[in-house]
C-alpha cells in the first residue's frame, strides 16, 4: 500500500487490548488492531485510528449547485466540489462505484493531494460561492471536510454535504457550525428495502440526524430518492416517505424523486419510466409538500419552481441550468409567499 498521510481519527473510544470504536458513522466500528473499519479509509494502528483519505481527492469540478440537487439554496450559483474515496454504504445501484468502492490507493493511481488551505484557493479561483463534498460519502471524510469548512466559514463560502445520512449525531455536531446545507438521500422506506439495496439495518437513524440537522443547526435540507423499478416505487414507500417529510422537515422541504439508470449491480433492471416518477411526484403533492422535482428527465416541467400560492414561475430550470424569475430573498417576489429558499445574507438559526 503507497504511503499516505496518516491523521489521527476524531470521534472514537479506546478499549482494552487496543481496540478502537469508531462513532464517525452510524456502523461505529470496533476496529481491531491492523484492520480497517467498514469504510476501509480508516485504521486501527497501535490503538490509534487514523484516517488515511485526509484530503485525497478522486473528483475535481466547477458544477451549478442545482446538479447536487439543491433547487432552494443559492439558486443559479456555482459550487467548487471535491470528491474523495471510499463509502460506508455499497449499494448496488452506485454511480459513482469507481471511487466509493475504492480507497485511494487502489485503481489507477488517480488521487490527487488537496490541502483544506489548496481547497478554499481554489473555490476562490474558479469564483464560486460555496464548497460541497460530494461524489462519495463525505461522512467518511469528517476531519477533512471539517478543517475545509472552518476555513471556508471564514472566506465567506458556503458548504454542502452531499450525503446518505449515515452519520451519528457526534458528527453532525462537529461540523454542525460550519456547514450550510445538507443534501441527504432518503434511499427508501422500509427495513427490507436498505438490507437489499446497501446491507443496512439502521436506516432509520438517518432519519433522526436529520431532523436535529434541521432542528439544532438551522441547516438547509432537500431529499433525494432514486426511483428505482421494482425496488422502492410501491405506493406505500413513497406515500410513508412523503409523509414523513411533510411531518418532521416541514411542507416546504423540496423532495427530488429522480431517474434510475442501470449502473453498477443492476444492470439487469431498466430505466425508471417517466410516468412512474409523475406518480411519485403526484403522491409528494398529495401528502402536501409544497415543492416536489423530477430528477434526470432535463426538460420537464417539474424542474421549475413554482410558487404555492399564486401559481407565478419563481425559477425556471432546463436540467442544471436555473433562470430566476420571480424571488425576493426566499418569498415570492409576486405575491410575498415564503418559499424556503436561501439565498446570500441568509443568517441560520442556531439553538445553544
Amino acid at each position: 500500500m503507497p504511503e499516505f498521510t496518516l491523521h489521527e481519527a476524531m470521534l472514537c473510544d479506546k478499549l482494552p487490548n487496543s481496540v478502537v470504536r469508531c462513532h464517525v458513522c452510524l456502523w461505529e466500528c470496533r476496529i481491531l488492531p491492523d484492520h480497517f473499519g467498514l469504510c476501509r479509509v480508516r485504521q486501527n494502528i497501535n490503538g490509534t485510528i487514523y484516517a488515511l483519505n485526509y484530503a485525497e481527492v478522486s473528483s475535481v469540478a466547477v458544477d451549478p449547485i442545482e446538479k447536487k440537487p439543491l433547487f432552494h439554496f443559492y439558486p443559479g450559483s456555482q459550487v467548487f466540489s471535491l470528491g474523495g474515496w471510499g463509502c460506508n454504504f455499497h449499494c448496488q445501484h452506485c454511480q459513482n462505484w469507481q471511487i466509493s468502492c475504492q480507497t485511494p490507493w487502489e485503481g489507477d493511481g488517480g488521487s490527487q493531494h488537496l490541502p483544506p488551505e489548496a481547497a478554499i484557493e481554489m473555490t476562490r479561483r474558479y469564483r464560486c460561492e460555496g464548497i460541497a463534498w460530494t461524489y462519495n460519502e463525505p461522512g467518511i471524510w469528517l476531519e477533512y471536510t471539517l478543517d475545509s469548512a472552518k476555513l471556508a466559514r471564514a472566506n465567506g463560502l458556503y458548504t454542502v454535504y452531499v450525503t446518505n445520512g449515515y452519520l451519528t449525531e457526534e458528527h453532525l455536531d462537529a461540523i454542525g457550525p460550519y456547514l450550510d446545507a445538507y443534501r441527504v438521500d432518503i434511499k427508501g422506506f422500509s427495513d427490507a428495502f436498505y438490507r437489499e439495496l446497501a446491507k443496512v439495518a439502521r436506516w432509520r437513524s438517518i432519519l433522526d440526524v436529520a431532523v436535529r440537522a434541521k432542528e439544532k443547526w438551522d441547516m438547509h435540507l432537500e431529499v433525494v430518492t432514486n426511483i428505482i423499478p421494482t425496488m422502492n416505487d410501491d405506493e406505500a414507500q413513497l406515500k410513508a416517505l412523503a409523509t414523513w417529510i411533510r411531518d418532521n422537515l416541514g411542507e416546504l422541504t423540496p423532495w427530488h424523486v429522480t431517474r434510475f439508470h442501470p449502473m453498477h449491480q443492476l444492470l439487469h433492471l431498466p430505466s425508471t419510466p417517466v410516468a412512474t416518477l409523475e406518480r411519485a411526484w403526484a403522491i409528494g403533492r398529495e401528502a402536501g409538500l409544497r415543492f416536489v422535482y423530477l430528477g434526470n428527465v432535463p426538460g420537464h416541467r417539474s424542474e421549475n419552481t413554482v410558487c404555492y400560492s399564486c401559481g407565478r414561475l419563481v425559477v425556471g430550470r432546463v436540467g442544471y441550468q436555473a433562470e430566476i424569475k420571480g424571488l425576493d430573498g426566499s418569498k415570492c417576489r409576486f405575491c410575498g409567499a415564503e418559499l424556503n429558499i436561501r439565498t446570500k445574507g441568509y443568517q441560520r438559526k442556531i439553538k445553544a
